[in-house]
């Protein structure tokens, strides 16, 4: 199971776990695999805040963070976050803010309390993931960036490299993944369609091969449906370097997910899911409920392009997080399919000890088969 990616990051094993939740990251790279901090709902004050505590608990262990700079998105070219927030909120229409609060009204979702700030533009440009990007590399053990959309801008690239950190990027299709290397990205991950959060169209078992095929030496990692070592052991059987996933860490005994949320994620189908630009702007797989159902419907305002459809949305994200209990209607639960398979809850160890076990029987009933003939 030890790969190349394993010794540059001296790593036991190579499962990279993306989360939003500290305590996964930590629980991850203190069980032999790596944990990666999803950054695009921290400020850098609240980034620096995790990251501390990230240090302060996981030892001489690795880790990463994942920031959100897209190929394209409304406001590039603006440098200035205050400058760039103030005009995309101008261009927000207020038929969409007025229809997103009627829905949540409608469901029966609280206002959020008094002394609660509203969020405003977080992440998904370049002009607000610098600054994160700035807070990881003041970390030692952050040793990796990664980039959920598109291929990171040259000088961002040469930044990280320059602070002695490896870069990653997520694509869902070769060619996206040929982007990535003639930019110089170190690691490329590949997520099918099946995945949780943005994904591309086309499924996991074509794509990994296409992308392992297409950038060949640089690795790559397997996304996308991933929640068993029989699946690991598939992914590098055909060539993959390790895999990324995030939906089953949603469902682990340390993450902050509300439980009433973690519940609506055990109890869903495979076919419970769908692909929609109603929190982001772009398609990004997570549970169908009637948030999804509304903005799909041709009658009411469409979706916005990122990240004005997230300026929108950002009141529900933060309702429905504190009144989880009163909101899991028009939740928004971003998970991939593999959820059908996601009906415990383990501590992350245990996940990771799950996954290692069924990817050495896979491994085993492969060679018995093979000796068998």
């Amino acid at each position: 199971m030890r790969t190349e990616l394993c010794e540059r990051f001296d790593i036991d094993v190579p499962i990279f776990a993306f989360t939003h939740c500290r305590d996964v990251v930590v629980a991850v790279s203190k069980a032999g695999g790596m944990g990666v901090l999803g950054a695009v709902g921290f400020s850098p004050e609240q980034l620096e805040r995790e990251c501390l505590w990230i240090d302060a608990h996981i030892g001489d262990k690795p880790y990463g963070v994942d920031t959100v700079i897209p190929q394209k998105y409304e406001g590039m070219g603006e440098s200035d976050p205050k400058k760039l927030e103030e005009q995309l909120m101008a261009a927000v229409p207020q038929q969409h803010r007025d229809f997103a609060a009627k829905l949540l009204a409608d469901h029966g979702v609280p206002e959020l309390p008094s002394d609660v700030e509203q969020m405003g533009l977080l992440g998904w440009t370049e002009a607000t993931a610098n600054p994160q990007i700035d807070v990881a590399l003041s970390h030692p053990n952050v040793k990796l960036i990664a980039n959920a959309l598109g291929t990171p801008p040259d000088d961002v690239i040469k930044r990280i490299h320059e602070s002695g950190r490896l870069v990653a990027a997520l694509c869902g299709s070769a060619k996206q993944a040929l982007r990535h290397k003639d930019a110089d990205v170190d690691i490329i991950i590949a997520q099918g369609h099946e995945g949780g959060g943005h994904t591309g169209e086309v499924g996991s078992v074509v794509l990994w091969p296409e992308v392992i095929d297409a950038v060949a030496p640089v690795p790559v990692l397997a996304a996308g449906g991933i929640g068993s070592g029989r699946q690991m052991a598939a992914a590098m059987a055909l060539g993959a370097q390790g895999i990324w996933c995030g939906s089953i860490w949603l469902t682990v005994k340390e993450a902050s997910t509300p439980m009433e949320q973690k519940e609506s994620l055990l109890n869903a189908g495979s076919r419970d899911t769908i692909r929609s630009k109603s929190v982001t702007g772009k398609p990004a797989r997570m549970l169908k409920n009637a948030w999804t159902e509304a903005w799909e419907n041709p009658e009411n305002p469409q979706p916005l392009g990122m990240p004005l459809q997230g300026l929108v949305t950002m009141d529900m994200v933060m309702r429905t997080s504190i009144y989880a209990a009163k909101s899991q209607d028009v939740a928004f639960n971003p998970v991939g399919q593999i959820v059908g398979s996601m009906n415990q809850i383990l501590p992350a160890k245990n996940l990771i000890d799950e996954l290692i076990n069924d990817y050495i029987e896979a491994v085993e009933r492969m060679h018995e088969g093979l000796n068998s003939e």
